[in-house]
């Protein structure tokens, strides 16, 4: 167990810091804690824009004897993340002896240490391997009893992301029908009231600090996204189907057609899985744990929201035990102890292990093509990140203090310029969610900058990808008759054509 955490821990320090846009945003808002101004975005801007300010105090304690608001925030965040995998691994390992499928644990948990989903995100700086943690977490202290813990637990993992309701919320209602059967509605309600304290008390002190500081209860970020992406109805469903299918990324090696294959196999050996295991240990929350991913898969489809990456991650560890289970069940194995295990099905299950892992493999790369050179996922692309940076270092020479910067992405140039951001998405920016919704026609991808916004609020410089304002501010001749540009990045990324950096006509 020790070294399938080593590896998990290894493989996530490997590839060095590749940091998201959406990480250097929690790191601003540490960052700023960490100086006194508070956790904000924006210094006097008393803004929710983050989801997971369990997260960013986190980073604020490691922080706080390694440099302050001059620590090295991507590496600590790298460490964090990698420490948090390989615990992950290992309660993989005892879900699945608690399950009485240690097989299944143990390949679940090999392969989420190599699985560039999850690396991707690790070295990305996200919060998502924490919030994994605690999903697991939950997960586990659920099939051991322990009730207290799993509710503390779960108060840690919503103060991370708030959709970990839909795991707290289905073991919680899971809970409650077992005691009703077992004891009678009003013992149960007792019951349950009795081990949500530690869930109740972690809410209501970051409830009452959220309205008292902020003067709301959700992140203002949600309504942003909400409003100022354009998407298809069915966006959302067919990115999950596409993750779902292929959570070994065999896409990789057998090109897309495979999903056709993979996507209803994948569904009846989770189903077979989650059957296996409630069968297993009836009454203890297995089926509701492990049915995770398909409410997950349910909830984004009906919302569908613009789906980032690393909203794919956190179902996963799950998907994986149910597809083991699955496998374990169709070849005897989980009837059976280690000892008494048939050869011929062990060497076919050791096959079918040694091939997710082969393909997830497929999705690393030794030679890095952008960022540090050294072995990495290919999807942890941080090209983005790279031309807003250089962005950022040319325009903090020409900043003067006060001056505004306005940009649709705005991690990176947060973190690197010392100056006020105006977020025209407006997940930190409150102001900003007002111009939204843009007329379809404005769109060229799925996010586009308002051209009143900008004239309203009058920013000092503003910053994007040509295919933010192709079809709106960029040809609004209001635009054109105040803003000059004053340097430009040449690149193809999202069909763009060039980074503008515009700036007022009256500055020098």
């Amino acid at each position: 167990m020790a070294l399938v955490a080593a590896l998990a821990f290894g493989l996530r320090v490997l590839p060095g810091p590749r940091t998201i846009d959406d990480a250097f945003i929690t790191f601003r808002y540490a960052r700023n804690l960490l100086e006194g101004n508070g956790p904000v975005f924006n210094p006097g801007e008393r803004v929710l824009g983050t989801t997971t300010p369990l997260y960013m105090g986190l980073l604020t304690l490691v922080s706080l004897p390694l440099g302050g608001a001059h620590a090295p925030f991507p590496d600590i965040a790298m460490v964090i993340n990698a420490l948090a995998d390989g615990l992950t691994c290992l309660l993989l390992v005892v879900v699945g002896r608690r399950l009485r499928v240690p097989a299944a644990g143990w390949a679940a948990a090999l392969v989420w240490a190599v699985s560039p989903m999850s690396v991707t995100f690790a070295v990305g700086g996200m919060e998502t391997s924490v919030y994994i943690l605690l999903l697991v977490s939950i997960f586990y202290f659920r099939l051991q009893g322990k009730l207290y813990t799993m509710s503390f637990l779960s108060g840690l993992a919503f103060l991370c992301r708030p959709d970990a309701l839909l795991l707290i919320l289905p073991l919680w209602i899971e809970l409650f029908i077992r005691l009703v059967q077992r004891n009678g509605l009003r013992p149960a309600l007792g019951k349950i009231l009795l081990v949500s304290l530690p869930l109740a008390a972690l809410m209501f002190v970051w409830f009452g600090f959220a309205y008292g500081y902020y003067g709301t209860l959700l992140p203002h970020s949600m309504l942003a996204k909400s409003v100022a992406y354009r998407l298809d109805a069915k966006a959302g469903l067919i990115r999950l189907i596409q993750n779902y299918a292929t959570p070994f990324f065999e896409h990789l090696t057998f090109g897309t057609g495979i999903i056709l294959l993979t996507a209803p196999l994948y569904l009846f050996l989770s189903a077979i899985g989650i059957l296996s295991a409630e069968r297993v240990r009836p009454g203890e929350g297995a089926a509701a744990g492990l049915l995770f991913p398909w409410i997950y898969f349910l909830a984004f489809s009906i919302a569908n929201p613009l789906i980032f990456r690393w909203y794919l991650a956190p179902p996963l560890p799950f998907l994986l035990l149910s597809l083991f289970i699955g496998w374990t069940a169709l070849l005897g194995l989980a009837k059976s102890t280690p000892a008494g295990i048939a050869r011929k099905s062990a060497l076919l299950f050791g096959a079918i292990v040694a091939g997710c892992l082969f393909l997830s493999l497929r999705g690393w790369t030794l030679s890095p093509d952008h960022g540090p050179e050294r072995p990495a996922p290919e999807m942890a692309y941080i090209r983005l990140e790279l031309l807003y940076r250089r962005a950022a270092e040319d325009l903090q020479k020409r900043l003067l203090p006060g001056q505004v910067v306005a940009a649709g992405d705005v991690g990176v140039l947060g973190y690197f310029l010392d100056a006020p951001i105006l977020d025209t998405i407006g997940l930190n920016s409150a102001q900003s969610t007002r111009y939204y919704p843009l007329p379809e026609s404005m769109y060229v991808i799925v996010y586009a900058m308002p051209p009143d916004l900008i004239l309203d609020q009058k920013p000092d410089y503003v910053v994007l990808l040509d295919v933010y304002g192709r079809n709106g501010l960029l040809i609004d001749p209001r635009f054109q008759d105040q803003y000059r540009i004053c340097a430009q990045y040449p690149t193809d990324i999202y069909g763009s054509q060039s980074m503008l950096v515009y700036c007022r006509k009256d500055l020098p």
